[in-house]
């Protein structure tokens, strides 16, 4: 299985699920001026919605400034959202957003720092993902 890049603000609700996935991740940095990490083999992005009510700013900054390197998203190959559903349509709307532009699957979505059943879910998603045969070349 290839391994996972996660962006998670200062609440720390992803980078608890992604802890709780017991799989190697890379963290996009909250501050600006931290090394962006550089992934060497395909990954899965998992991403938090940070939207107003319209959904502008969907996609945190960080995540653009991540994807906006040709090398980094090359390597992408799926996008898991989280997000809370009391904001309705938003929810998951950067990885909905993300998928459309790197031309990824969606491959689920969690609620803020994610249950067990998530977990579990996710989990063996990611299993079944990484087994595919690779149909792009």
């Amino acid at each position: 299985m290839s391994g996972l890049v996660f962006f998670s603000s200062g609440s720390g609700n992803t980078a608890r699920f992604v802890a709780s996935l017991g799989l190697p991740g890379q963290r996009i940095p909250i501050r600006q001026d931290d090394p962006m990490p550089s992934p060497d083999a395909p990954y899965v992005l998992i991403c938090p919605t940070y939207a107003d009510g319209t959904g502008a700013g969907a996609v945190p900054k960080q995540v653009i400034r991540f994807l906006n390197d040709p090398a980094r998203r090359a390597l992408i190959r799926g996008v898991i959202g989280a997000g809370n559903r009391n904001f309705g349509p938003t929810f998951g709307l950067a990885a909905r957003i993300i998928a459309e532009k790197c031309k990824i699957p969606v491959l689920d979505r969690f609620e803020l720092a994610g249950t067990e059943t998530d977990t579990a879910r996710i989990r063996d998603g990611l299993e079944q993902f990484w087994g595919m045969p690779c149909l792009t070349p």
